[in-house]
């Protein structure tokens, strides 16, 4: 009885991948592209105009005593990084001032929440992959019992798809599935599947689903092993949905949620606080040529199935092979086809969890770098729109910066160490009276290292401001001045992570061209503690370098010694702060001080409170 509600009857339909075909642009897209057209000039005019008044500055500075092949290299990567600071810089900028009118007229949403039409069907699938199953349990039952007091359950489907393989795993995942159905009486609306031939990992278990019982619903809804949504918030993107038939992917902006452990809560933290104004500016230059993160979404089913199957590229990896990081080309295809693809990141009740500790972090770094490695060579792909060609730029980015990072920092180092051997010439001709004394910019170099700063904590700064005068958020963050407190502690704590990120980002671009072909694990959700052999295993070769590094720039140059101190010493500390961060005690200390404290802790959604009621309950 139990095995015949497994799956639904199959109801086959071909996935393919299609060649691109231009389509001619109708009037309304004409008058999409001038809008978008407006937006990102001004965007661009204004990270182009940062970017060359700091660039000048710079070069001014570096030329002090002549510029040289490596004067040279070093204004090149360093206008590279200031250009990828302004992005960011203006992005928040333009959020913040969108923000400030209450509503952006771009993508306007509905007031109310309306029923949804009878015929309308929805799947609500969840890929799995040898999870813990008291969280995948807590999370649909939470989501479930949340749409049934919508009155609207009736038109939707839960599909948990699994490609585990352990015995062990794929017994526990039946049982959950089993214990499920007859809590909240699911049998016939909540089905099970797993798949037998593994192929093309999570993109293969999605597209499996949409071969089987794609034909059967108008639109899908993602989620990660990690996710949670409110009833209410499913409900509503629908809505969204059916008043605009010209959207193909409505995105939400998860919020993290259920953190202990102390990096993970700086995280949940900086979601909560800088998200929002991110997302915004985002949306201002993006429109509907926005992102698709692969779960906590809402996917038009047929345009989908459709147009957005994925291409085998040929050649080998890093370039070549099984598209890895699928969401973003998905997102691609389906603005190609012509369906608009749309971040909503005001739409509440959209949750996820983070990796517990900076190892699990940068594991998922790891997986994620080579995807977007992968996406360099899509960018170049037929019919693909400008916004999505950045956003493959963009991604690639967030990994080749710490790169850029630590390639200025050494070159640096090494222009330092050559204006130390070599020996400075006060009188170039024997004819001169007057010897040349080197001139020096200090003065220049204050002002660019603050309006550097600037551009670094003025995103940050706007966000506080933008909580303080809304009436009633900054109560939920405990108040202004521990929202104040909290800021700053993030901000100090965030700088000593990043030197170690970014010698790891480094790592990953160098291993992921040079060694293409990397394992892609499953990512643990379990919140624990670093052990002093994982942390020493992972961080000693930074460590000594480090050591060697500040010991040569203390020789050669005090300046830049203090300079790079803010990188050397959390290097030299790699490992005891990779272990302090890792600890749940230390986060919820935070926590008991009304500390990092989040709206999701102080006034947490019913669906939230219930799955981690039903998430607790499960693990004792």
């Amino acid at each position: 009885m139990i095995a015949a509600h497994k799956q639904p009857p199959l109801c086959r339909s071909s996935m393919v991948y299609r060649p691109y075909v231009p389509t001619a642009a109708s009037r309304e897209d004409k008058r999409r592209c001038l809008v978008l057209a407006a937006r990102r000039g001004m965007f661009f005019v204004l990270v182009a105009v940062s970017t060359c008044m700091a660039g000048t500055t710079f070069t001014t500075i570096l030329g002090a005593r002549g510029l040289t092949a490596l004067s040279w290299c070093i204004i090149g990567v360093f206008i590279f990084l200031f250009a990828w600071i302004s992005v960011n810089f203006w992005t928040v900028i333009l959020g913040f001032l969108t923000a400030l009118q209450k509503k952006d007229n771009a993508f306007p949403l509905p007031a109310n929440v309306q029923p949804i039409a009878p015929a309308t069907r929805i799947a609500l699938i969840m890929p799995v992959y040898h999870e813990e199953m008291a969280r995948i349990y807590s999370s649909l039952r939470a989501t479930y019992e949340s749409l049934k007091a919508t009155g609207e359950l009736e038109r939707f489907d839960f599909y948990i798809l699994s490609d585990s393989v352990q015995g062990d795993a794929v017994l526990m995942e039946e049982t959950a599935w089993a214990e499920l159905c007859r809590d909240v009486d699911g049998f016939g609306k909540v089905f099970y599947r797993r798949r037998k031939l593994r192929i093309h990992k999570k993109s293969g278990n999605v597209s499996d689903f949409c071969r089987r019982w794609g034909k059967n619903y108008k639109y899908m809804i993602t989620f990660d092993a990690d996710s949670l949504m409110e009833g209410e918030l499913l409900v509503r993107m629908v809505n969204v949905m059916e008043l605009r038939p010209d959207v193909g992917i409505l995105q939400t902006a998860p919020m993290a949620m259920n953190q202990t452990s102390l990096i993970s809560r700086l995280q949940q933290f900086a979601s909560h606080v800088y998200g929002p104004l991110f997302f915004s500016g985002l949306r201002f230059w993006q429109l509907d040529e926005s992102g698709f993160w692969g779960h906590n979404a809402v996917v038009r089913m047929e345009p989908f199935m459709k147009y957005c199957a994925l291409p085998r590229l040929s050649g080998g990896p890093p370039f070549g092979g099984e598209i890895l990081s699928h969401d973003f080309v998905e997102a691609a295809l389906m603005r190609r086809a012509g369906w608009g693809v749309w971040l909503a990141y005001e739409l509440e009740g959209s949750y996820e969890e983070l990796p517990p500790n900076l190892l699990e972090e940068l594991e998922r770094d790891r997986r994620w770098c080579q995807g977007n490695i992968q996406h360099l060579r899509l960018m170049f792909m037929k019919g693909i729109a400008f916004g999505h060609r950045l956003l493959f730029l963009n991604g690639n980015l967030f990994y080749f910066s710490s790169f850029l990072w630590f390639l200025l920092l050494v070159l640096m180092t090494v222009h330092a160490v050559a204006n130390f051997l070599h020996e400075t010439v006060y009188f170039t001709s024997e004819r001169v009276l007057f010897p040349h004394w080197p001139v020096e910019y200090r003065e220049l170099s204050v002002h660019l290292l603050m309006v550097t700063a600037a551009f670094l904590f003025i995103p940050k700064i706007l966000s506080v401001v933008l909580i303080a005068v809304t009436p009633g958020k900054a109560a939920r963050f405990g108040g202004v001045w521990r929202l104040f407190a909290s800021v700053l502690i993030e901000t100090v704590l965030s700088t000593l992570l990043a030197p170690l990120r970014m010698i790891f980002h480094t790592w990953y671009v160098a291993l992921n061209l040079i060694v293409p072909k990397l394992v892609w694990k499953s990512q643990s959700r379990h919140s624990r503690r670093t052990s002093f052999t994982e942390a020493f295993h992972a961080y000693w070769p930074g460590t000594v370098g480090a050591l060697v590094w500040g010991a040569i720039t203390f020789a050669v140059n005090k300046t830049l010694f203090w300079w790079v101190s803010t990188i050397v010493i959390p290097l030299l500390f790699a490992v005891p702060l990779s272990m302090l961060f890792s600890y749940s005690s230390i986060g919820l200390f935070f926590r008991h001080q009304g500390l990092l404290l989040t709206p999701v802790e102080t006034a947490p959604s019913s669906v939230l409170q219930r799955f981690q009621e039903l998430f607790f309950k499960g693990i004792k």
